[in-house]
């Protein structure tokens, strides 16, 4: 009789399979959008200056906005391996674009599979061409293409896809979601874009559209970074003297050079083996009068121009081409979207939109990120999550990349590791904030001597300060008061006023140094593994 007992309490104790498959349905999909380099500045639902990005706008409307969201490494793949693993560059060893991401590092996605999760991915994910824990992946090599780019298959092969890339990747994403979707499992959908990232290049249409635009200029435009740093005075990214008339600016090189203008070897791959290389014949009909357009208007103006209004010239060619390739973005977004909604899967998907990281459109005469100040350091992030987020809701929380990972493990049910070094998002999105107590954030760039030659720095920030130091080849600290100087255009590290604070902020930074397990130690170690490869 107890044998009987027994066995008819485990039989009702055990799901059916009905029961297991309400169970799943009752957690979120998961839909994480990235895009590559897209600054907040450029997303009207922040500030519609330069561009109106409608549907990008709609997660904000929907969801919430974070004003405070930063990345702990502004530089694109140790921004996804942080993203996949939930801890810092030097834990997951991806600590720049070169050095090999630690491949016994356990990641989300692997875990949510594990959890009952189907996960895909397509597009851009920069590191590896073997991502784990994707039932379904089709993603770029390396930076990808813009025009009839390739993808790399789960099988190893790489095929070529004929189109343009923002709206191929996003025919993946939607064929995938259409037909090859198990509904009676949540899904894990990674929608990786590999726009806007140099060299902007934007479809035909939008190409041609913006380039009849005038884009304001920043106020910072023509910074002589005074009252800043070493770092700041050396780094090559100035708009007028770092970007290259053919590769950024699109103007042909012939042209360039009959002009004296194309000394940068750098300048040509665009045509000889880019994007203008990758056209077909139907799609030359399209680009080469724009590109033509672009010729005349160089060779009318630019032998006439001062030093001022060659920097104007570049600034409004890179801003055309940059804000022309994000309207795609936006476009296919809304594409996204909109299937959510038709077939009622939006009401129980969390959707994410964010960047890699943040960019420079031209504040402090720059273009690209990598520094600690704001316009690289933050970055977009809109999250829809129906029945969870109240919508139209503004959060200035300082939250990273870094606690991604955690998040979508918790919304998912499965386990949260030890190791992971971020924290659930989940009291902010549900309103909880005595749950949430994180003041400062952790940030370490590491890749220099390189590209752009942004020196190696640490530092920290809150809603107020942010606090850096420099290091390697210099010794250098910057403190700022980004409630009085939001632009950080003043260091006040030496500034008497700020003695108290400074030595409060430095003793705040080193608790997150040892917080996340980062050093001197460390420090020195990266330097070395630099100079043994460079020899």
């Amino acid at each position: 009789m107890l044998l009987l007992v027994l066995i008819f309490f485990l039989i009702g104790c055990k799901d059916t399979p009905k029961e297991h498959a309400e169970t799943a349905k009752a957690r979120p999909n998961i839909l994480f959008i990235m895009s590559d380099d897209h600054g907040y500045q450029a997303i009207s639902a922040y500030d519609s200056t330069l561009i109106r990005t409608p549907n990008i706008d709609r997660l904000a409307k929907e969801g919430m906005l974070f004003t405070n969201a930063s990345v702990t490494n502004s530089i694109c793949a140790p921004s996804r391996a942080t993203i996949l693993t939930g801890k810092h560059t030097h834990i997951n060893g991806k600590i720049d674009n070169l050095s090999p991401f630690d491949t016994t590092q356990v990641t989300f996605p692997q875990l949510l599979q594990k959890a009952g999760y189907q996960t895909a991915m397509f597009g851009k994910l920069h590191f590896g061409n073997s991502p784990r824990g994707f039932d379904e992946f089709m993603i770029v090599p390396g930076q990808g293409r813009y025009m009839n780019p390739d993808f790399i298959t789960p099988e190893g092969d790489t095929i070529q896809k004929m189109g343009y890339a923002s709206d191929i990747i996003t025919d993946m994403t939607l064929e995938w979601l259409d037909q090859k979707r198990d509904p009676e499992k949540p899904f894990l959908m990674m929608y990786l874009h590999k726009a806007p990232h140099r060299p902007w290049w934007p479809k035909a249409d939008k190409f041609k559209a913006y380039l009849e635009k005038e884009i304001p200029e920043p106020s910072s435009l023509f910074d002589d970074y005074s009252n800043r740093g070493t770092a700041a005075r050396t780094a090559e990214m100035n708009i007028f003297k770092h970007m290259m008339l053919s590769y950024d600016c699109k103007v042909y090189p012939e042209l360039a050079d009959e002009l004296g203008m194309n000394t940068d070897p750098r300048n040509t791959p665009l045509f000889s083996n880019g994007e203008v290389a990758r056209l077909t014949e139907e799609q030359q009909a399209e680009y080469l009068p724009i590109l033509d357009a672009i010729a005349e208007d160089f060779k009318t103006k630019w032998p006439n121009m001062d030093d001022t209004e060659k920097t104007r010239w570049k600034y409004q060619r890179y801003m055309q081409d940059y804000l022309a390739t994000i309207a795609s973005v936006d476009d296919n977004v809304g594409r996204v979207l909109d299937y959510l909604d038709e077939t009622n899967l939006a009401e129980n998907t969390l959707v994410v939109y964010t960047s890699d990281q943040g960019f420079y459109l031209g504040e402090h005469g720059w273009f690209d990120k990598r520094f600690m100040y704001q316009e690289s350091f933050r970055t977009p992030l809109l999250i829809r999550w129906p029945n969870t987020i109240k919508p139209g809701i503004t959060s200035d929380e300082m939250v990273q990349n870094l606690d991604f990972a955690q998040t979508f493990l918790e919304a998912g049910g499965a386990a949260l590791p030890d190791d992971m070094q971020g924290e659930s998002l989940m009291p902010i999105f549900t309103g909880n904030l005595e749950q949430w107590n994180r003041e400062n954030v952790y940030y370490h760039y590491y890749e220099y001597p390189a590209e752009h030659a942004v020196k190696r720095h640490y530092g920290m920030a809150n809603k107020q300060y942010k606090l850096m130091h420099f290091y390697h080849d210099v010794d250098e600290w910057e403190l700022y008061d980004l409630a009085k100087d939001p632009h950080e255009m003043q260091n006040v590290y030496d500034d008497p006023a700020y003695a108290e604070i400074r030595e409060k902020l430095k003793e705040e930074l080193m608790t997150l140094r040892v917080k996340y397990k980062d050093s001197e130690e460390l420090d020195q170690k990266f330097i070395d593994q630099y100079n043994t490869k460079k020899q």
